[in-house]
C-alpha cells in the first residue's frame, strides 16, 4: 500500500493494521502531518496542528503496541482523528473561530474529547470552523478561510468545514464534528463525506449542560458508513448530570453497519420511508439536489422499501429558531466590536430572555409536530442543502439581512431536525456539472439512529462513493 492510499485508507481499517502491526501509530501520524505541512496551506482545514502532541503520543503508543496484547488495546489505538476547534482539548489552543480568542489555550476538555482520547486516537489538531460556529461556510475573519478539496475555489460548508475538508483531503481518516442547524450535515454533503447528526441525549456535552437548548450536538464525519457508526459509539454515552440522555446502542452502531453491508443486495423488512424535493417556506431545491434525492428513492425503491412524496410542515419554523441562534452568539459574551458584521448583528438584533424563552417554547412546540410525522414513517428522504456549495467569499460583501436570507434559502432543510432532536445522516450521491459532491440527508426517528446507520451502509454498499478522491489530495 503507497501512502496516498494509507491516508484514505478508513479508519476502522487504520486500526486493524496497527493491530496486526503492518503499520505503526507513528507512521500514521507522521504521514498524516506531512500531508497538511505540505497542502494544508491551499486548504486552511487546520487551525491548529499539534504536530509535537500528536507524535510523542503516536511514539509512546507505537512502544505500548509492541509490548502489549493486542487484544487489551482500545478499539481505535493509535489511529489519528481531528477535533473541531468549539471544542476544548486540554493545554491545546482554542478559538472558536474569532480571533480575539486566538490565544485561548482550554483549561479543560470536552468531555467528547475525553472519550475520543479513551478509545485509542491520537489528535492531529483542530480543524477551522466558522465564527462561533455561526455560518454554514467558513471563513472567519483572521484565520485563511477552509476551501474544498474537491476544487479550492469553493466553500468544504461550515461550521464543520474545516474537519470535512480534512477528511476529504486525506489530512486525517475520521473527524469530529458538530451540528446545531446542519453543520457537520452541510460539510458532508459539500465535501462527499458521510455525516451523522445523532439524536438529542445519544452525545453528552460534558462538562457543560448542553447546546443552544438542545439544538446542537456533536458528531462523526468520515468516508465511510461503517467509520462514521464506529465513530458514534464511541463519542455516545452518559455522564453525570447530563440533561438529556439515551440508553447506549445495543448492539453497536458499528456492527449494526457491518451487518447491514454484509447482507447488502439481500431481501430486507420494508420500511415506509417518505421523500420530498422541496422545503416550506423556501419552496423546491435547486435541479441537481432534487434529482439527487430522487436517485436515492429509485434505489430505496429497488431495496423493497415503500417510498412515497410527504413532509413535515416545517414553514412557521424560521423565526423561532433564528430568535435562538441570535441568543446563542449573545451567549459567547464576546462584544460585538471583535466579531464579524454578521454575527455583531445578530447580537444587536438579541432580544430579551422573554422573547428567547418564548422562542424556545415555539420551537417545542413545532418539534412536536415534525416527531408527530414520523409515527407513520420510518425515515425521511430530503437535500441537505437546497442547492450545491457556493465559492468562497461568494456573499462577503452582502449585508448581514441579505446574507442571513441566502444562509435560510440554503441550509433550510437541515436546520428542523435540530429543533427536534431527530437523528440525521448526510449520504454522498455524486456530483454536479462542476464535479463538485451532492448529497442527501435521511432522517429517523427519536433514538433510531441503528435504522439511519442500516439504511446507509446497505444504500453505500450498492453505490460505492468512498474510493473517489480529489485531485488536489493526490
Amino acid at each position: 500500500m503507497d501512502r496516498t492510499e494509507l491516508a484514505f485508507t478508513p479508519a476502522v481499517e487504520q486500526a486493524q493494521l496497527i493491530r496486526a502491526k503492518t503499520v505503526s501509530p507513528l507512521e500514521l501520524v507522521e504521514l498524516y502531518l506531512e500531508r497538511i505541512q505540505r497542502l494544508d496551506d491551499q486548504l486552511g482545514s487546520y487551525f491548529t496542528v499539534t504536530a509535537e502532541q500528536a507524535i510523542a503520543d503516536a511514539k509512546a503508543k507505537t512502544e505500548i503496541l509492541a509490548q502489549n496484547n493486542v487484544d487489551e488495546l482500545p478499539p481505535f489505538f493509535g489511529v489519528p482523528i481531528s477535533i473541531k476547534d468549539l471544542s476544548a482539548v486540554l493545554g491545546v489552543r482554542c478559538t472558536y473561530g474569532t480571533p480575539v480568542m486566538k490565544d485561548n489555550i482550554a483549561n479543560y476538555e470536552d468531555g467528547v474529547v475525553t472519550r475520543i482520547k479513551q478509545a485509542g486516537f491520537v489528535i492531529l489538531g483542530k480543524t477551522a470552523t466558522s465564527e462561533l460556529g455561526s455560518f454554514p461556510y467558513t471563513e472567519p475573519l483572521g484565520f485563511p478561510p477552509a476551501r474544498n478539496p474537491w476544487d479550492l475555489d469553493y466553500t468544504p460548508g461550515g461550521s464543520s468545514g474545516g474537519a470535512a475538508a480534512a477528511v476529504a483531503a486525506g489530512f486525517c481518516a475520521i473527524a469530529q464534528g458538530s451540528d446545531g442547524g446542519g453543520s457537520i450535515r452541510g460539510p458532508a454533503a459539500c465535501c462527499g463525506l458521510v455525516g451523522i447528526k445523532p439524536s438529542r441525549g445519544r452525545i453528552s456535552y460534558a462538562p457543560v449542560g448542553d447546546r443552544l437548548n438542545g439544538l446542537a450536538t456533536n458528531g462523526p464525519l468520515a468516508r465511510t458508513v461503517t467509520d462514521a457508526a464506529a465513530l458514534l459509539d464511541v463519542m455516545s454515552g452518559y455522564t453525570t448530570g447530563d440533561p438529556y440522555w439515551l440508553p447506549d446502542a445495543n448492539p453497536s452502531f458499528l456492527k449494526v453497519a457491518e451487518q447491514a453491508k454484509a447482507t447488502a443486495g439481500q431481501p430486507v423488512p420494508p420500511l415506509r420511508i417518505a421523500f420530498s424535493t422541496a422545503v416550506q417556506p423556501i419552496g423546491e431545491a435547486d435541479p441537481v439536489c432534487q434529482q439527487a434525492v430522487l436517485d436515492t428513492v429509485k434505489l430505496l425503491e429497488k431495496m423493497g422499501h415503500q417510498v412515497e412524496p410527504g413532509c413535515p410542515d416545517f414553514a412557521d419554523l424560521v423565526e423561532p429558531f433564528t430568535v435562538v441562534w441570535r441568543a446563542g452568539v449573545a451567549a459567547s459574551g464576546i462584544p460585538g466590536e471583535y466579531l464579524q458584521p454578521m454575527n455583531r448583528w445578530m447580537l444587536e438584533q438579541s432580544g430579551s430572555c422573554g422573547e428567547y424563552l418564548q422562542a424556545v417554547a415555539m420551537m417545542q412546540t413545532i418539534a412536536r409536530r415534525i416527531v408527530a410525522f414520523f409515527n407513520t414513517y420510518d425515515a425521511l428522504v430530503l437535500p441537505v442543502f437546497l442547492h450545491p456549495t457556493i465559492r468562497v467569499g461568494e456573499w462577503a460583501d452582502l449585508g448581514p439581512a441579505e446574507t442571513l436570507q441566502k444562509i435560510t434559502n440554503w441550509v433550510a432543510p437541515s436546520p428542523p431536525f435540530n429543533a427536534s432532536g431527530q437523528p440525521a445522516i448526510a449520504l454522498p450521491t455524486g456530483f454536479d456539472t462542476r464535479g463538485l459532491p451532492v448529497g442527501v440527508q435521511v432522517v429517523g426517528r427519536p433514538a433510531a439512529e441503528s435504522t439511519l446507520i442500516a439504511l446507509a451502509a446497505q444504500i453505500e454498499a450498492l453505490q460505492p462513493w468512498s474510493d473517489r478522491r480529489p485531485r488536489f489530495a493526490l
